[in-house]
């Protein structure tokens, strides 16, 4: 069996999320402790009993996200001698959750992971004021024919594709005007639903620019190493392992589209035949089963799945 370990990006979140695993594994403490520490802030108090407005909000939600993955990715190596170079063949993340996989991968330390994820949320926030911006998804319509709604849609302003989710579910980001005609263009193109998701801003498209250049500020003073296993890439869908490219892919991927869609198939190309979500949720599991119907799927994040997942090794 071929894997790649896959982990889950911004909506994933839920207060909670993780108290399970702390309580279970004194591992899964230890990650919830550090990040508390690096970022001086109760997060893990946050996590677990909320309230959600304020879990949700794009700063908490993100280092919240990461550290609920890398407690599981610890405690499957403590509880298990697991080694995620052993058993994967790649790594991958949805947008935020590409920082995990490379925390997990080796390439940054657990408080730098945290500390950069609660810069990129920031700056993500900073980056278009509050109502100017949204994101919507579009259910029903394939990328091509969601990415001419958008160009349709823009009439001068920002629209564009951010996330192809694959099967047929495609995220538009923009100016918020735009982003609305796209819904109302997408209903006359057989869309299936086409709603505005609960984001403060619109990410992964050109309006993020200001965040993409805070964000190579601060990755460019960032000790990084290779990591462990290939990642690919949300900007590729590609295979890289260098630690020079990865840093320029990461400040692509905060204008840049996820092509999750084109991930999974190239993976699923070079010979994967599962894959394991680790973290929050299920939501990559869901778009897997969607993109690569004959692969077989696994969600590593509660503890009944971390002693069941090492049992099946």
């Amino acid at each position: 069996m071929s894997r790649a370990f896959i982990f889950p990006g911004q909506g994933s979140q839920a207060v909670g999320m993780g108290r399970e695993l702390a309580e279970s594994f004194v591992s899964a403490r230890e990650v919830f402790q550090e990040v508390d520490e690096a970022l001086s802030q109760n997060l893990s108090k946050l996590m677990w009993e909320g309230p959600q407005e304020d879990l949700t909000l794009t700063e908490n939600a993100q280092p919240a996200i990461m550290a609920v993955s890398l407690a599981v990715v610890r405690t499957l190596e403590k509880q298990g001698g697991f080694k995620l170079a052993d058993k994967a063949a790649f790594v991958a993340g949805h947008s935020l959750g590409e920082y995990s996989a490379l925390a997990a991968a080796g390439t940054f330390d657990l408080s730098d992971t945290a500390r950069i994820l609660k810069l990129r949320g920031q700056a993500m926030q900073r980056a278009v004021p509050v109502g100017e911006g949204a994101m919507a998804v579009l259910l029903g319509l394939e990328f091509d024919a969601a990415a001419e709604v958008a160009a349709e849609a823009s009439q001068g302003e920002v629209c564009a594709a951010a996330n192809d989710n694959g099967g047929g579910q495609v995220v538009v980001s923009g100016v918020k005007a735009a982003v609305e005609r796209a819904i109302e263009i997408a209903k006359t193109k057989g869309a299936k639903r086409s709603m505005l998701l609960p984001v403060s801003a619109p990410f992964h498209c050109s309006l993020m620019k200001p965040a993409a250049d805070e964000m190579a500020g601060a990755l460019a003073g960032m000790t990084m190493q290779s990591p462990s296993v290939p990642l690919v890439a949300n900007v590729t869908a590609s295979r890289v392992a260098d630690a020079d490219t990865i840093r320029g892919l990461l400040v692509e991927q905060v204008t840049g589209m996820v092509r999750w869609r084109e991930s999974v198939l190239y993976m699923e190309a070079q010979g994967v035949d599962a894959f394991v979500e680790v973290g929050a949720g299920k939501a990559l599991t869901g778009m897997v089963k969607r993109i690569a119907k004959e692969a077989q799927t696994a969600t590593v994040g509660t503890p009944a799945e971390v002693e069941s997942f090492l049992a099946s090794l």
